[in-house]
């Protein structure tokens, strides 16, 4: 092979520097991981010295050819090792160094085999075999002294697994290792151990469905639920008496060498599998109980099958019936289970969304049917914008199928709807007359283009037209989505679904579905009081909505401008208006500063519940990670965590979930040696694209080589076509784009790259343009989208068949993220993704060796989620909007009038309407803050509202409202850092 290129510049798998290079280093451990002058593999041998084994080193070296280079046929040399008890021994130096003198023609490089002995774990010994390049780092003729393609062999000799001391010593996991490879991987195959650069890992797809179970179709459930059902509870009772009782236990410790720790703990777990199993049989007696929640259950079913016509599926898995039947409990016991938060665990893609759809659908025809006609039934909240766009169809499309069985079985109340919450440009806050801010919508001068630009459905969740268009009726001051379709089963105009925040307080849709951060608004807006319970009255102008508090422009509390309609009472009980759930998903990405301000407005939100409406709402949760949950749930919520599904005796084995024989996705570790990463990057997304332009060239040559009948191109281009560059930081991404717009990510055919970016820059509007892009791509693949570079914010929630091939920058900081992000290609057909490691980092470096493991068992590797509820700098942040938010939602309503100024909370407090000290008593009662242990906390609440009594009883010319005597709120959850103004000084 030829080349006009430097090699040092290009090529790096194999790749050895001089050792004299290396040693000259200022940092000799990290640049011999960035370029090694050896690789080595390390292992336990199961006897005493000496040892004895055979090694096989191959290599390749490129020979200088004028202006060109040559590389050299593959020098291949096997030879015996007889190893001593003593610390380091050379071998077959003459040997390699001869061979390489006999492939090039010339003297002058070399090589030798290392081999170290010192203590391993437990004392035992430790053999550490490494092939060197002990070449000079100059040379007159060879101007490249490294070696390339350089692997070692070593079989013959017996060996004891490692224990891998980053999983947990539990009977669960498989935690031995063959042996280590330093600078690069290990294949151990039939008693031989090879190095390798590149790790490959293969994961299976989950099989859902266990043998004999019953197949939980819609159809069946809506008909008579209780065959199949009964089915399922038995099996599941039988599964756990073949792998929970004792004897099987027993059976399990004596083969596997359990430690009377790891047989304790099988029998904790196996407790609670009899808690769970208990649990699914009480939901199953609720059904046969109570015939409302029976024909909820079976109508849920029947709009459940409506909605996923055209998803290519008809039934349950059974980890989602047996969750629902799990949780029905807290449907018709809501007080009781309201302290316990409920936590879908389950791999990506299993369908944890359609889970909580099942629940909620049941739970809002069951709240029909016991009288509560409006209002919020759950609150959905994601914490990142993609993830609640990705998620909002679906709802939308839930909520649609119960509108329909609802009606069609005349069920009472308003229509169930969704709100869409989420701001930030994303969504209007409000629609106002005349625009005051910078992002005020002008009305005047609105047209379809300003309109359009809010509309949040793809399609129409009742018919699926995609013929949808946005319109803003004056009359009643509603931004609406309208489906253009004649033959809609929809009969109204609008579809019953609300994107503006004053919409939503206005008509309190059946479902909110929207981003974490929005939360913070109720220290501003008191109309989110209907988050938290009853708004104040229902305007008597149709089509008005739900009253709040009056204001200079709303006398009476209606949203509507210029309404100066009064209010009827409310339709139905104060108590039935707080939302029943909370659902918040992706737990785990709430810690740190967001996850403490967040259990400070989770204790506001439900404080104010209780106090408005007499209890507090049920939490259900999904995470990604089991590791520290129990502390998590009790700051965040003050309950207790309650996990389903429960794991099976081993991770290849439940009764929800098993391994099938299906891949799921290849991960391919690579470690770049000499290179830059960029570098690599961009020869791999490069010729990536360059292998799906030969398909699309020459479809019969490529599927030929591959093994593929032609007929398949088309699906081939569609599936693997577009490839995600996914980097862990802005740094990483920067880089990226800079190879693409300079050219250095070109395909060989020359033609143009489209490529995206998703990161947490880009425009709410562009996201939803390229979801919509990459779900339906254009007919001409010369048109789609090839390439996307996307950050953290992609790693959730984007559910696109369509993506399947990943190039991952570097390892991700967390553990979680890793596999949240790579989660994101082979949902359904088999993905890729390669994992480009930084081998200069200490932990790339590390997962690098042990990368099999990693993959298998990734959700053991997840860190412990730092959070804390009682910080004091986080006390500062919160206090002032969570003072202001009991005023907005207790008091405005109580006095009958705005207390926007100080003048009207001073008057207040005189009359003992408003007492500071009760105030501070319901806020430390809210945050579980006890005098006695939480000392310095209690001290800085009360010089909180002292000075904030002060502030208000004490006339003060630059105090002249409430947010002016407490300090600003917080505007939104992640609003945790002061912020400082940044000046260009062009001088």
């Amino acid at each position: 092979m030829a080349s006009a290129n430097d090699p040092a510049g290009r090529f790096w798998l194999g790749r050895l520097a001089p050792e004299e290079q290396v040693n000259e280093g200022s940092s000799a451990e990290r640049i011999g991981r960035m370029e090694p002058c050896a690789i080595g593999i390390r292992l336990l041998p199961t006897s005493v010295a000496p040892w004895s084994c055979t090694a096989r080193v191959r290599l390749r070296v490129w020979i200088p050819q004028g202006p060109d280079w040559i590389k050299s046929d593959e020098i291949d040399e096997t030879f015996p090792l007889a190893v001593q008890d003593r610390y380091q021994q050379s071998f077959g130096c003459k040997i390699l160094t001869d061979a390489i003198h006999a492939a090039t023609g010339t003297e002058g490089l070399s090589a030798e085999m290392r081999v170290e002995v010192t203590p391993g774990p437990s004392g035992v010994p430790e053999l550490l075999f490494e092939i060197v390049n002990t070449s000079p780092r100059k040379h007159q003729f060879f101007t490249d002294t490294r070696l390339y393609e350089v692997s070692l062999s070593l079989n013959g000799i017996e060996t004891k697994p490692y224990l891998l001391e980053a999983l947990p010593d539990s009977f669960r996991y498989d935690r031995e290792v063959s042996a280590y490879g330093v600078n690069c991987g290990v294949v151990a195959e039939d008693g031989t151990f090879t190095t390798t650069d590149t790790i490959g890992v293969e994961k299976a797809r989950p099989d859902y469905w266990g043998a004999g179970l019953p197949p939980l179709k819609f159809a069946d459930l809506e008909r008579d639920p209780f065959p199949d059902l009964s089915a399922l509870l038995d099996a599941l009772r039988q599964w756990g008496d073949d792998i929970w009782s004792s004897t099987s236990l027993d059976a399990r410790a004596a083969a596997n060498g359990w430690s009377a720790e790891m047989r304790n703990e099988a029998r904790k777990e196996a407790t609670k599998f009899d808690v769970e199993f208990d649990r699914i049989k009480k939901g199953l007696f609720h059904l046969s109980a109570n015939a409302d929640l029976l024909r909820s259950f079976r109508l849920m079913n029947r709009a459940m099958e409506r909605a996923s016509q055209g998803r290519g599926y008809n039934s349950w898995r059974p980890f989602q019936v047996g969750f629902i039947l799990a949780n029905l409990a807290c449907i018709v016991e809501p007080k009781e289970e309201s302290a316990i938060v409920d936590i879908v665990w389950f791999a990506t893609g299993g369908g944890k969304t359609e889970t909580y759809l099942g629940l909620l659908i049941t739970a809002v025809l069951f709240d029909r049917m016991r009288g509560k006609s409006h209002g919020i039934t759950a609150w959905t909240r994601f914490p990142l914008r993609m993830l609640s766009l990705q998620q909002l169809q679906r709802f939308a499309d839930a909520m649609a199928a119960a509108e329909l069985v609802r009606r069609t079985e005349n069920i009472g109340g308003t229509s169930f709807a969704c709100g869409f919450l989420v701001g930030d440009s994303a969504t209007p806050n409000r629609i106002p007359v005349e625009p005051r801010f910078e992002n005020d919508i002008d009305v005047e001068n609105a047209d379809e283009k300003t309109w359009a630009a809010f509309k949040r459905l793809q399609k129409c969740p009742f018919c699926g037209s995609r013929d949808i268009k946005m319109e803003f009726d004056r009359d009643l001051w509603r931004l609406d989505h309208v489906c253009e379709n004649d033959k809609c089963y929809w009969p109204e105009k609008a579809l019953p679904f609300h994107v503006v925040d004053e919409e939503i307080y206005r008509f309190l849709p059946t479902i909110v579905v929207g981003t974490l951060d929005k939360a913070a608004g109720i220290g501003m807006q008191g109309a989110m009081r209907g988050l938290a319970g009853p708004p104040i009255g229902l305007c008597r102008r149709p089509g008005h909505g739900f009253t709040y508090a009056p204001r200079s422009l709303r006398p009476h509390g209606c949203f509507v401008p210029g309404c100066r309609q009064t209010a009827d009472p409310l339709p139905m009980p104060s108590q039935y208006f707080g939302p029943s759930y909370r659902l918040q998903d992706e737990l785990h990405l709430l810690r740190d500063s967001l996850g403490a301000v967040d259990a400070h407005y989770e204790a506001l939100f439900d404080g104010l519940q209780e106090e408005l409406c007499g209890c507090r709402p049920k939490i259900l949760a999904s995470s990604a990670t089991l590791e520290g949950y129990e502390t998590q749930v009790d700051v965040l919520y003050r309950r207790e965590g309650r996990v389903f599904p429960q794991q099976g005796p081993s991770t290849e084995e439940g009764f929800w979930t098993s391994s099938s024989d299906e891949l799921m996705r290849r991960y391919i570790a690579i470690a770049p040696r000499g290179l830059t990463i960029e570098f690599v990057i961009d020869r791999m997304a490069t010729e990536l694209q360059n292998a799906v332009r030969s398909l699309l060239s020459d479809p019969a040559e490529v599927c030929a080589t591959i093994g593929v009948s032609e007929t398949k191109a088309l699906d081939l281009l569609r599936l693997y076509g577009t490839q995600v560059v996914y980097g862990n930081t802005l740094r990483d991404l920067d880089a990226i784009q800079r190879s693409i717009t300079s050219g250095q990510i070109r395909p060989a055919d020359g033609k143009r790259l489209n490529h995206a970016i998703l990161t947490g820059r880009t425009d709410f509007r562009d996201v939803a343009a390229i979801l919509e892009r990459l779900e339906k791509p254009e007919a001409n693949p010369e048109e789609r989208i090839h390439l996307i570079t996307a950050s953290s914010m992609m790693s959730h929630g984007v559910d696109i068949d369509r993506l399947n091939v990943m190039v991952m920058a570097g390892l991700p900081l967390g553990s979680a993220e890793f596999i949240q992000a790579t989660a994101r290609v082979g949902r359904r057909h088999p993905g890729i993704v390669f994992v480009i490691h930084k081998i200069g980092r200490e932990r790339d470096a590390g997962v690098f060796r042990s990368f099999d493991k990693f993959v298998k068992h990734g959700d053991r590797f997840i860190e412990p989620i730092p959070i804390t509820r009682k910080s004091r700098r986080v006390l500062e942040r919160t206090i002032p909007g969570l003072q202001l938010a009991r005023i907005l939602a207790i008091h405005e309503p109580n006095a009958g009038k705005s207390l926007y100024t100080v003048s009207a909370l001073r008057s207040l407090i005189r009359s003992g309407d408003l007492v500071i000290t009760q105030e501070r008593e319901a806020v430390m009662n809210y945050l579980g803050i006890d005098p006695a242990e939480d000392a310095k906390l209690a001290q800085d609440l009360e010089r909180w509202f002292d000075r904030f009594e002060r502030n208000i009883v004490k006339s003060h010319p630059d105090i002249k409202s409430g947010t002016d005597a407490a300090g600003k709120p917080m505007i939104s959850l992640r609003d945790v850092e002061e912020q400082i103004p940044v000046f260009l000084d062009r001088r």
